[in-house]
């Protein structure tokens, strides 16, 4: 054991013991961060124009405080664009996230003093838990390498502007920059695909022991590395690789593929950051769920998501969730987000601690007949499928077929890029069918009625999806395919490109 590994053990036992101060005291923790926030906050714009100097209670904030998206707030964020100061939040943000709206364009998510900490501490704890639960530290006396965006930043009357994951790069502890790939050179390239192959150059032969990324993007990295090493698996290029760290998609659809490109299991950690903010992280290799991080500048609360768009849908803390129900996830932060929608949705899975599974977007499902058919149910009844057919899945999306070109009933169709097809494709068709009944009694009402027929598969050939992506612009960092659409944007994108 190295030093750096050997010194870890204590440091992550300490932190550990003050994250245990806070994770069994969920709601008091939110009530506290719940005041810092509105008292810090009263004396700017946003704090005046909502009266915060006179919110005494929840209730009181949820009354001068409308639920908001971002073209909601953007009036505000523009004037912080623009230079403005204490307009959301006291002074100018130290930092924009630049991310790629649907419906916005380019979003600029501030980052201030305050909530960029929580960023970096978040990610430390999550690799500190982990030693702290397993024992397991010597990952940290090798190579490690994050996948990200360029860290190289742009600015807007004299505020950073840049993809979190550059932003965060300028943040990675000094102990931890040598140990650090690819080079910062290497990490400044626009052009993923050349990227990936120079990240490949870099790290082929280094002692590489934890890797982290958005699954289809390391998938790619993996894809690249096995091809330069003469068809090797990545953990006999790698002999020491012991951990691997994610977020930004389920990783289940991608799990098998990228077992079988390392050779063996392997550890791994899901995270859940967002420019808005680090909401939660696995704190255990043996329960299920995402710690919510209820300390660390942020009030959230939840809307049940059947209620989303109801005119005046239910609006709760923290006290007031339960187990097992979908929820709209609101966000209220010390950099000035004020009843934000971020677009996800969740699941309590335990209420003590209180921890999490993210069920997908608010936007993304399928409702064509109202059935409101969503990823969690769509990823589950896939991966369900694969393992009993023992078939492996590169990536997939799924769109409505409302009208069918020869006059048959309307349909979901699948587009599914596999790495293994089933031997029977109609079987495992009726299978996830099946299952997806099962998880979605709308859809089954629908199937059983003869409103829809059950959905069809097209498999499609290799790269489908990373062709997509980058005619699309794209390609790698933290962008990720939608799952789910409502209509036939991608669908018939795809289509129409199905000779490339």
């Amino acid at each position: 054991m190295g030093l750096k590994a050997f010194l870890s053990k204590p440091l992550a036992a300490f932190v550990v013991r003050g994250v245990n101060k806070w994770k069994f005291n969920g709601v008091e923790s939110q009530e506290k961060v719940f005041r810092q926030l509105l008292d810090t906050a009263k004396d700017t714009s946003f704090g005046k124009d909502h009266n915060f100097s006179k919110v005494k209670t929840y209730d009181e904030f949820k009354n001068q405080v409308p639920i908001r998206d971002y073209e909601g707030l953007r009036p505000y964020v523009d004037r912080v664009v623009h230079g403005e100061e204490d307009v959301l939040w006291p002074g100018k943000p130290q930092y924009f996230a630049k991310t790629s709206g649907t419906t916005s364009g380019v979003k600029y998510i501030p980052i201030s003093k305050e909530s960029m900490p929580e960023h970096i501490k978040a990610a430390r704890n999550a690799l500190l838990t982990y030693i702290r639960e397993t024992g397991k530290a010597d990952f940290v006396d090798g190579k490690m390498i994050f996948l990200q965006g360029s860290p190289v930043l742009d600015s807007k009357h004299g505020i950073s502007v840049g993809r979190l994951s550059g932003i965060v790069a300028h943040h990675v502890p000094n102990y931890l920059q040598k140990n650090r790939l690819p080079s910062y050179e290497t990490n400044c390239m626009e052009d993923w695909e050349a990227k990936v192959d120079k990240i490949v150059d870099e790290t082929i032969q280094e002692d590489m022991r934890l890797i982290s990324g958005i699954p289809p993007w390391v998938q790619m990295y993996f894809d690249r590395l096995i091809q330069k090493s003469d068809g090797k698996k990545i953990s006999s290029i790698f002999k020491n690789f012991s951990l691997f760290v994610y977020g930004g998609v389920n990783f289940e659809p991608y799990r098998a593929r990228l077992e079988e490109s390392i050779g063996r299991k392997i550890d791994s950690i899901e995270t859940y950051p967002a420019s808005e903010g680090f909401i939660a992280y696995q704190d255990s290799q043996s329960e299920k769920g995402l710690l919510l991080l209820v300390n660390s500048g942020i009030f959230y609360e939840f809307i049940p998501a059947d209620e989303f768009y109801n005119d005046n849908p239910t609006r709760i803390s923290l006290a007031d969730v339960v187990l097992n129900k979908n929820y709209v996830l609101i966000l209220n932060t010390n950099a000035g987000l004020w009843g934000y929608n971020i677009g996800d949705t969740v699941k309590f899975v335990s209420l003590n601690p209180y921890k999490i599974v993210v069920t997908g977007r608010i936007k993304h499902y399928i409702s064509a007949f109202g059935e409101h058919v969503i990823g969690e149910e769509v990823e589950s009844a896939l991966m369900a499928a694969a393992e009993k057919y023992q078939v492996k899945i590169t990536e997939f999306t799924v769109a409505p077929q409302v009208n069918p070109e020869r006059g048959e009933l309307p349909y979901h169709e699948w587009f599914i890029e596999f790495s293994e097809q089933p031997s029977d494709l109609e079987s495992f068709r009726q299978e996830v069918d099946e299952r997806l009944q099962q998880k979605n009694v709308y859809y089954k009402d629908l199937i059983e009625g003869k409103i829809l027929q059950p959905l069809l598969i097209r498999s499609v050939k290799q790269d489908t999806f990373v062709n997509y992506m980058r005619r699309q612009g794209k390609l790698g960092g933290q962008n990720k395919l939608p799952r789910l659409s409502n209509d036939r944007k991608i669908a018939d994108e795809i289509v129409a490109n199905t000779n490339e």
